[in-house]
């Protein structure tokens, strides 16, 4: 019951940080980028991120209760801001560079939760893995966007 009550909580973080993808859509703006040939479709982004977000949640869930979590769970927190952070920087304000920043510190934030959640529970650590891969595209797709639209 107790897991079941974290993995809310952070889901609804995580529902925060997604609502940024509502109110800042990408639209024409991004459409008439430039874009790399790697550059998924549309439709899989809300796919990969709410897979995301749900384990992500599911995995901060697991070690919240455990004795120790408080530095894991900060990261949790410093992520799921940088996360929420990125949206309104790259598609709202159109800062490309900026948006790269961002991207760059949350990977170093994600980097750091995965590894604090390795240690206290090898599951959670394992879950947050996919999130470092799909944020290793998204740095090398804003990187080729930034670089290929400086006008």
């Amino acid at each position: 019951m107790m897991v079941l009550s974290y993995f809310l909580l952070f889901l609804l973080a995580s529902a925060a940080a997604a609502a940024t993808g509502v109110i800042f859509r990408p639209g024409r703006w991004y459409e008439d980028l430039r874009k790399p040939g790697f550059t998924p479709p549309n439709w899989v982004f809300p796919v990969a991120w709410t897979y995301l977000y749900l384990s992500v949640a599911y995995a901060a869930a697991r070690v919240a209760p455990l004795e120790g979590s408080q530095v894991a769970l900060a990261l949790f927190a410093v992520q799921i801001a940088l996360n929420t952070l990125w949206t309104p920087v790259f598609f709202g304000a159109h800062r490309l560079g900026l948006g790269m920043g961002v991207l760059v510190l949350l990977w170093l934030a994600v980097a750091a939760m995965g590894a604090a959640f390795l240690r206290l529970d090898p599951i959670a650590g394992l879950l947050v893995l996919p999130y470092l891969v799909w944020l290793s595209l998204a740095a090398a797709l804003n990187w080729r966007v930034w670089r290929d639209n400086r006008i």
